[in-house]
């Protein structure tokens, strides 16, 4: 089927190459037409040159073109799938997640939740908002797939300045799942029936059963992952290895050569888990960053580790198009052409019911039936209490960071800051909130 699909942010390599890729392998999508659009012409240029000579080097029924205006990349779309980031990126997240730090928030990272979440909001909603309000006038038929963090606050947001894009929240931390349940249970992934749910990075898998017998699989994940989560590798170990073999620990040979520690960047999964019965489908930089009571209890080592591997990772990786499948963008897309019906693990759209007690108007992630008309949510019912009230925590602070961002408003961002329950002072916060705006001018000056 000839459609246009435009990558957003598609100077990124990491991004541009690997959607490229999903693209390229699609059968499906075979005979439409990728444009690569970004702010940043050289990074750009580089993308397109590899797009072109890829697709000409094999054959393929594609054709690829690049822009850096987005009136002329959005013409005639089907597809626009966003992943921006502003600034320099480690450079900003690092000023996120330190500067609360030395006013005295005790956060785990600072990158989706708690202030750092929000300063982060505060930065890349606005240029988000100007991308669909240009999809509007521009392209108002097409679908929008955002990969940008943070998830649920971004897209909530979006929700509420345009209520009628086709706007639809993507994140891969679902994958954990087919990773380590059929570590933990013993069977293969096909063979279970899954649903997790939650918000954004704030998710727990809310049921599994065995697909042949009915069975209810979550006594069995209660009982064994314990023992599975505490002797897991360490993300150092990992590297370490890697570093000397020059390949990841895979198999059963290569983990049991690989030093090991209890729950490593899982210690609030752990209490999750052992407290509230339910297992999160993240770790703890990611799940922790919207408790209060996490500081106490993560790896603070871990998550360093990750952060710093991650940070070295992307400044030493060399992408390249592979033609398989990295995301769910693509298959997502290609269920909607055909109608398929098939149900996604997760994605990111207005709650509408999805889940009973929570609002309506929040984004939440949750399964979904790919039909040609859209994606429809699949009820999840009402979460158990606890679990419930975790969330809830985070609904006044999703409702006030939007309407900081649209009405450009710093008392409504100082009133996020200050319904926020990792915030537990008074003191210091409003100057905190002055400091960020100073060092982060050029982005967040819009507040008044």
């Amino acid at each position: 089927m000839q459609k246009r699909i435009v990558l957003i942010g598609a100077g990124s390599a990491q991004f541009g190459y690997g959607t490229i890729g999903d693209i390229l392998q699609s059968k499906i999508l075979e005979g439409s037409h990728i444009v690569l659009h970004d702010i940043n012409p050289t990074t750009l240029a580089a993308v397109a040159e590899t797009g072109r000579a890829f697709i000409e080097e094999h054959g393929l029924p594609f054709s690829l073109s690049a822009t850096t205006d987005r009136a002329e990349a959005f013409q005639g779309a089907d597809f626009l799938i966003n992943s921006i980031e502003v600034g320099n990126r480690f450079e900003l997240w690092e000023q996120d997640w330190r500067i609360p730090q030395q006013y005295g928030i005790r956060q785990v990272y600072g990158e989706n939740g708690g202030p750092g979440g929000l300063f982060h909001s505060l930065r890349i909603i606005p240029p988000i908002l100007e991308i669909c309000a240009d999809a509007m006038r521009i392209c108002p038929q097409a679908t929008i797939f955002n990969f940008s963090n943070p998830m649920s606050r971004i897209c909530t947001t979006v929700h509420r300045a345009f209520p009628d894009l086709k706007f639809i929240g993507l994140c891969h931390e679902i994958a954990s799942l087919p990773n380590f349940l059929p570590q933990i249970l013993g069977v293969p992934y096909e063979a279970l029936e899954v649903r997790a749910g939650g918000l954004n990075h704030f998710s727990v898998v809310l049921s599994a059963k065995y697909k042949e017998s009915g069975k209810d699989a979550y006594p069995d994940i209660r009982l064994k992952a314990p023992q599975f989560f505490a002797k897991m590798p360490t993300l150092a170990a990992e590297f370490k290895y890697f570093k000397e073999t020059g390949r990841w620990p895979e198999s059963p040979e290569d983990l049991a050569a690989v030093e090991t520690e209890a729950w490593p960047e899982r210690r609030v999964f752990q209490v999750i888990l052992e407290k509230f019965g339910l297992m999160p489908i993240t770790s703890d930089s990611h799940f922790g960053e919207y408790i209060p009571w996490a500081y106490d209890v993560t790896d603070h080592k871990g998550i360093l580790d990750f952060y710093n591997f991650y940070k070295l990772f992307l400044s030493q990786v060399q992408p390249q198009i592979e033609l398989r499948v990295n995301e769910r963008v693509v298959p997502i897309i290609e269920g909607m052409l055909t109608d398929s019906g098939y149900e996604e693990a997760a994605v990111n759209i207005p709650n509408q019911g999805i889940i009973s007690n929570l609002p309506d108007w929040i984004v939440v992630e949750a399964p979904a039936i790919v039909k040609a008309d859209g994606l429809h949510g699949v009820s999840l019912g009402e979460l158990p209490h606890g679990f419930a009230g975790l969330l809830m925590n985070q609904v006044a602070i999703h409702d006030l960071t939007a309407e900081a961002v649209i009405q450009k408003s710093k008392a409504l961002a100082l009133q996020a800051l200050l319904v926020d329950p990792i915030v537990s002072q008074y003191r210091g916060v409003e100057e905190m909130l002055d400091t960020m705006i100073a060092y982060q001018e050029k982005w967040l000056g819009y507040l008044k």
